[in-house]
């Protein structure tokens, strides 16, 4: 501590509300979508119940939604992937929270495990995969809202551009 300053605080800065900032109702920044994110992810008791296994597809369920972001909750039973594809113009962060994927790029592969975390900008290219024997379930948040979803064929060593979307749900070619 600094003893030849001036300035020295009385009391509790804490109680003096009118000068800090409030808590901002929705999150801006890439911090703020990764501390919504570890926020859900610690609260079990809201997601678990709601997550459901299908063996034939992923299943998914929006958690929530915010001005121009969506919070979804995914499943994946043993084999499931998404094949390569990128989220069109939206960025996103995914978080594992339960048991193990593997997320495939055109230069590696992670695996992914409880916390982890992914930040992704638009056209980004990945596979994720649950190549474990056991389930997982993931929380995805995008920004904004997801519209598509581009397939990128297996064969293709490079990722192509998004196609761009005009209105949610319908891509321009």
């Amino acid at each position: 501590m600094n003893n030849d300053s001036d300035l020295q605080i009385a009391g509790d800065i804490l109680e003096v509300t009118h000068l800090l900032r409030p808590a901002p109702a929705h999150p801006s920044t890439v911090a703020d979508f990764a501390g919504l994110a570890r926020g859900i992810a610690a609260d079990r008791a809201r997601w678990k119940p709601l997550v459901r296994y299908d063996a034939l597809s992923r299943w998914y369920h929006r958690l929530r939604t915010g001005p121009g972001y969506e919070v979804w909750l995914l499943s994946w039973v043993p084999g499931q992937g998404t094949g390569k594809h990128d989220h069109g113009p939206s960025s996103g962060i995914l978080t594992v929270l339960d048991g193990a994927l593997t997320e495939h790029t055109r230069r590696s592969a992670h695996t992914l495990v409880p916390g982890t975390q992914r930040v992704f900008a638009p056209g980004y290219a990945h596979d994720v995969v649950n190549d474990s024997l056991e389930p997982a379930v993931s929380l995805h948040v995008y920004y904004p809202g997801l519209t598509e979803m581009p397939i990128h064929p297996a064969h293709c060593a490079t990722a192509r551009r998004p196609a761009r979307t005009d209105e949610p749900g319908h891509a321009v070619t």
